[in-house]
């Protein structure tokens, strides 16, 4: 092609990273590679890792500081599911009565309601598939108001009783 310059090759560009780092000051120069837009660029560590005595977290060993957050995050998670479960049904049932009811659900109910909420977690259109599906039978609740109530009655009631035997 006339008119045109080769490109020269170029060495990989280095600049010091921004944000302050645990790393001697030698290791805190990142490789950028070149020819990708300034906002897309990649940039890799020469050297990523950490000393043990820098992690952050209550152990040294990254993999229990994971687990740690993890089984923390799930507690606190599930003792505010329960508080709003209880406070919810608190509305119009005795906090004993409440607490009969929420002992009383099936194992099927609580796997079949735990997957509805990882499916709706997941992806924008899984969200938008259960959250559509809630709102039509909110509606359809609400347009079917006496029955939805007698029903719900009758199957809280037999919750009820199941989590009294327990």
């Amino acid at each position: 092609m006339a008119g045109r310059k080769e490109a020269e090759p170029t060495a990989p560009l280095t600049v010091d990273v921004d944000r302050p780092s645990p790393l001697p000051l030698d290791a805190q120069q990142a490789q950028v590679t070149p020819g990708l837009s300034p906002g897309l660029r990649y940039v890799k560590r020469a050297d990523s890792k950490l000393p043990a005595a820098r992690v952050l977290g209550p152990s040294p060993n990254p993999a229990t500081n994971l687990a740690i957050a993890d089984i923390a995050l799930r507690a606190t998670s599930l003792i505010a599911r329960q508080a709003v479960e209880r406070a919810l049904l608190g509305r119009a049932y005795a906090p004993r009565k409440a607490r009969q009811i929420l002992r009383g659900r099936s194992m099927a109910q609580v796997l079949l309601h735990r997957s509805i909420a990882k499916v709706a977690m997941r992806s924008i259109p899984g969200a938008l598939v259960v959250g559509g599906s809630l709102i039509a039978k909110t509606l359809y609740d609400r347009h079917k108001e006496h029955k939805a109530a007698a029903s719900g009655a009758s199957k809280l009631a037999e919750m009820a009783e199941d989590g009294a035997q327990d």
